[in-house]
């Protein structure tokens, strides 16, 4: 069951107990992550995330891995477009060591600069491997072309220029604007009641501000659509990646567009697009799509490697999917096929502390309600043919999608 919690300085959460086994999974999120980065220095919450556990409080950055390996104190972050994430797990007899750790690195990150350094020399080999691997390519022209003059548009992980340029006290102002507790969402799963979890929403997040600085992040429509950007790299397989538009999460119309994305190309092995471009034709090992629903933007975006002569049929059959769903829609079989699939294997995001924690998060996010999990396959099993056909239109019946290839593909321009 789950919980909602509030702490002595009203911090909110959602707890689910388990005692099962002796381990607290804390999942958590802020408002605000790489769309924040300002034009000049995309990366900056990348860079910033990355130097959390690297030294916090009292503790420097070796002390603190070191403290960390010692008591199985398990502490990740990450900057996504819309937020910053965050989690922690721990064992229950560990955890007020563990939450001491993670207020540290939220609350107090040094940001010293031999460790600035060390992960800006990191960031920047990776950042340096990736100008010629195709994927890495295809990925940052896609979002540029889709969200021109946009945050969304910026690479999330920085350029050679952002990152070599970037200061300890920028990555400072920006914890400072960023990580407040008007922007918080929290849940906690495992071995640990109310009372402690409340305790612990204070120890960790209490001293953070009030509230966060955020600039605001226009909505956007999807730029590009109906164009190809060809990208020249010899290599002898082409990356595509393609998109259309697609549906906020808090669009009534979602669910039908979750439907259809696993029919169309989210299904790893029913989908359309796995049985016409893997199983009939042989052009590619894996072919997936997925929905982008961002904050103030949504696309289905998908890809495939396949030939460089090879790539224009890949991209033929791909489009003529999208345009046979936009003309008719699904079958009645493959709704329900889609439906069965799709309510059966939900539990499956459930099958840790972990995965549960992240869950809630997101619900949260997305202001689904506490309920949503029991609602879920309900909601799944009320989209209707028509539904789902009107959908298909919405989201496939403007014309082409927006394609980045990156290779040689022959036949494409």
């Amino acid at each position: 069951m789950i919980q909602k919690i509030v702490s002595p300085l009203g911090i909110e959460a959602w707890l689910v107990e388990d005692y099962a086994v002796p381990v607290i999974a804390v999942d958590f999120a802020f408002k605000g992550g790489a769309a924040q980065d300002p034009a000049d220095r995309p990366g900056l919450a990348h860079i910033m995330s990355a130097l959390f556990d690297e030294g916090a409080g009292p503790h420097d950055d070796e002390a603190f891995q070191r403290l960390m390996e010692e008591n199985a104190v398990e502490l990740s972050f990450h900057a996504a477009r819309d937020q910053i994430n965050g989690s922690l797990r721990t064992l229950a007899d560990r955890k007020a060591f563990a939450f001491e750790l993670l207020h540290y690195a939220v609350t107090e990150p040094r940001f010293e600069e031999a460790a600035v350094e060390r992960v800006r020399q990191s960031l920047l080999a990776s950042l340096r491997r990736e100008a010629s691997d195709p994927n890495a390519m295809a990925s940052l022209a896609f979002f540029a072309g889709l969200f021109p003059d946009h945050p969304y548009g910026r690479p999330t992980r920085g350029t050679l220029e952002s990152i070599g340029a970037v200061s300890r006290d920028e990555i400072a102002a920006q914890h400072r604007r960023l990580l407040a507790k008007d922007g918080l969402t929290v849940s906690i799963v495992g071995a640990i009641d109310a009372h402690d979890a409340e305790e612990m929403l204070d120890k960790v997040f209490g001293s953070l501000p009030t509230t966060a600085l955020l600039q605001p992040v226009p909505e956007i429509q999807l730029a590009g659509l109906g164009t190809r950007k060809v990208i020249d790299l010899d290599v002898p397989q082409t990356v595509l990646q393609f998109a259309t538009p697609g549906v906020k999460r808090d669009d009534p119309d979602f669910m039908a567009a979750f439907l259809l994305n696993h029919i169309y190309g989210g299904g790893s092995f029913s989908s359309r697009l796995f049985q016409k471009v893997r199983e009939e034709k042989g052009l590619a090992y894996s072919v997936s799509t997925q929905l982008g629903a961002l904050s103030r933007a949504a696309f289905v975006g998908g890809g495939v490697a396949t030939r460089n002569d090879r790539a224009a049929e890949s991209l033929a059959i791909i489009e003529a999917e999208m345009a046979e769903l936009a003309r008719n829609g699904p079958g009645a079989a493959e709704l329900e096929s889609a439906k069965k699939y799709l309510t059966g294997s939900y539990a499956l995001r459930f099958d840790s502390s972990t995965k549960i924690a992240n869950q809630l998060t997101m619900i949260q996010i997305e202001r689904l309600g506490i309920d949503f999990i029991d609602r879920r396959n309900g909601l799944v099993e009320a989209v209707t043919l028509e539904d789902i056909k009107r959908v298909a239109q919405r989201m496939f019946g403007g014309g082409k999608p927006f394609v980045v290839a990156v290779g040689r593909p022959e036949g494409l321009s």
